[in-house]
């Protein structure tokens, strides 16, 4: 592609701005069907909700849950990129395709465990509550 073919491919207009959230919800549906961690995200995301509607979570409580799922799955989306990127440029197997797709995993196992400790700090305390009191 020239300079002059993306120009035009970036024109501003309100279609142009309309049609980048299907683009969006196309990413999330690839990534939700093929992405095995994904479906583990979301699964967790709504365990999350559950738990966070049982025990009445408060303002803040819910504001980290939030912003650690979203930061989870942006992450993991992020990840599912770079592969396919990676892929595409490098179909057969080399040694820097495997550390970006490395590192890339890694960081979301990163902010994954991140998002674990948090809902732990949230949780623990609740579910140790409940369970003193039954």
């Amino acid at each position: 592609m020239n300079q002059e073919q993306r120009e035009e491919q970036k024109k501003m207009g309100i279609g142009r701005f309309i049609r980048s959230f299907g683009y969006s919800i196309d990413g999330l549906r690839y990534a939700y069907k093929y992405e095995q961690s994904m479906f583990v995200h979301v699964l967790a995301m709504m365990v999350v909700i559950l738990a966070g509607i049982f025990f009445k979570l408060n303002l803040f409580e819910w504001l980290i849950c939030v912003l650690v799922i979203g930061l989870v799955i942006a992450t993991e989306l992020i990840n599912t990129s770079i592969e396919a990127v990676v892929d595409l440029s490098c179909p057969k197997i080399h040694p820097l395709a495997k550390i970006a797709k490395d590192t890339a995993s890694a960081a979301v196992f990163v902010f994954a465990i991140t998002a674990i400790f948090c809902g732990g700090i949230i949780f623990l305390p609740k579910i140790i509550t409940l369970i003193t009191t039954l």
